[in-house]
């Protein structure tokens, strides 16, 4: 009969295998030892629970996660890659950011980073394009990407969100974007905006000689969004948008694994629940890394100096997670949107460098002139 408790699960000693899951966590006890919390966070994500259990069996022993450094209030957890299923990341993450969040032993919890063995990475698509594919697509071979998100943000009917995506394009935007919270409303229905504005794209192109894209958002449940994400094929759409937070980890990696042939981007909107709290909750930086394995092409990362929160090391380790060599994995597009206008784009450059969308929705149709200025 085997009896673990909370501490068995620390081993300062244990030295992780190429094969293990890692997890860095910020931890702030309740009442009981950091060694103690850390061992919970560690038993409760893995073969444990809140009671010695007499039921633990010793094959099951060989599975249990284990905190292999502590560090302040900083703990790294190696998982055992049995315990997941390959190519299952609610799986994955329903452990490693489960429910030890709720735990009353613990005042705050933050999931910092989540380092995938090559044997997990290698069960998702990743991205399609990645940064190369995304620059020979729309044939920008070095500088920036320059965008715009259609304002108003909701309420323009179709032929007037058209006009917008049109003189964006004509005064040199490369990448026209939906809002988040545009779907199929009655004043703009998906399926009358994608041609009409995929209309105003191509005649962009024509009369400017220079490669337009749409970010459609067909954000929705997940068979209506393959069937928009079909649609936008059929119109011949090279781009999507989605809300991957508000979909869902399964309904994004479901997407991906249909192969559509489009640049997948992603938008974090609800992200800030989670990732407000610098106490508690979970780091945009794993966020990042979960949606360059699935295989999103382009996301979302803050801006430092626009109008979020994110601070300048935030977005770096955000950066990072999109770019940084992850086993075949391609890497991800950073994209700057929130609050920007011109006078900031030398201080985004300096954070992102060349690779980066630079997003401008108020700080372009807000000029004087109008959008096409």
């Amino acid at each position: 009969m085997t009896i673990l408790k909370y501490v068995d699960f620390v081993n300062p000693n244990y030295k992780p295998k190429e094969t293990d899951l890692i997890c860095t966590f910020a931890v702030e006890p309740e009442g009981i030892s950091l060694k103690e919390a850390a061992g919970g966070v560690a038993a409760e994500s893995s073969v444990g629970t809140w009671t010695e259990l007499t039921t633990i069996q010793p094959y099951v022993e060989k599975l249990a996660a284990t905190v292999f450094s502590i560090k302040g209030n900083t703990i790294k957890i190696a998982y055992p890659i049995e315990l997941f299923e390959a190519g299952n990341m609610p799986n994955i993450l329903s452990s490693v950011a489960g429910n030890v969040f709720g735990l009353k032993a613990l005042k705050n919890l933050r999931l910092l980073d989540i380092e995938f063995p090559k044997a997990l990475l290698d069960s998702f698509k990743g991205p399609a394009y990645g940064i190369k594919g995304i620059r020979e697509l729309v044939k920008v071979p070095k500088r920036p990407l320059v965008g715009t998100i259609i304002k108003p943000k909701l309420g323009l009917k179709t032929v007037d969100h058209a006009k917008v995506a049109y003189n964006a394009w004509a005064g040199g935007c490369d990448v026209v974007k939906d809002d988040e919270n545009l779907s199929s409303q009655k004043f703009n229905p998906f399926e009358d905006r994608l041609v009409q504005t995929l209309e105003s794209r191509d005649k962009a192109q024509k009369e400017t000689g220079e490669c337009k894209v749409y970010m459609v958002n067909i954000t929705a449940e997940t068979d209506i969004m393959l069937k928009r994400a079909q649609a936008v094929v059929d119109q011949g759409g090279e781009y999507v948008m989605v809300d991957i937070l508000t979909c869902g980890w399964s309904a994004l990696q479901t997407l991906r694994n249909q192969n559509f042939p489009f640049v997948l981007h992603a938008h974090r909107a609800g992200h800030a629940a989670f990732t407000k709290n610098p106490l508690h909750g979970i780091a945009m930086k794993p966020i990042a890394t979960v949606s360059r394995v699935i295989g999103v092409d382009q996301l979302h990362v803050g801006t430092v100096v626009g109008k979020m929160s994110e601070t300048q090391q935030e977005v770096l380790e955000n950066i990072d997670a999109c770019k940084s060599s992850m086993g075949n994995l391609r890497p991800v597009l950073p994209v700057a949107s929130g609050g920007l206008h011109p006078r900031l784009v030398p201080a985004l450059l300096k954070t992102f460098g060349n690779d980066v969308v630079l997003q401008a929705g108020g700080g372009i149709h807000g000029n004087p002139l109008g959008t096409v200025s």
